[in-house]
């Protein structure tokens, strides 16, 4: 369940959350064990964001320029499975 919740965030959510947890570990707010958890799930934010970065790049690049200057598809942008 936890990870359809994290597949389901925003890059920007994501992110947050990845800030929210390099915060707690690097000022010793939680134990050793909670940090491996931490470190764990934001292992996972990471991948996420890769992903979602990866999915915008091409559709950027789908993108063509029209006669009129105007932007374009170019092509049809394939869906990617989450990692």
């Amino acid at each position: 369940m936890a990870q359809t919740k994290k597949t389901k965030m925003t890059f920007e959510q994501a992110l947050e959350r990845l800030e929210q947890i390099v915060k707690q570990i690097e000022e010793g707010q939680v134990s050793l064990e909670e940090s491996i958890t931490k470190y764990a799930e934001g292992v996972e934010l990471i991948k996420r964001c890769q992903t979602v970065l990866g999915e915008a790049e091409k559709k950027i690049q789908l993108l063509a320029k029209g006669a009129q200057g105007s932007l374009t598809p170019a092509g049809d942008l394939e869906q990617t499975e989450e990692p």
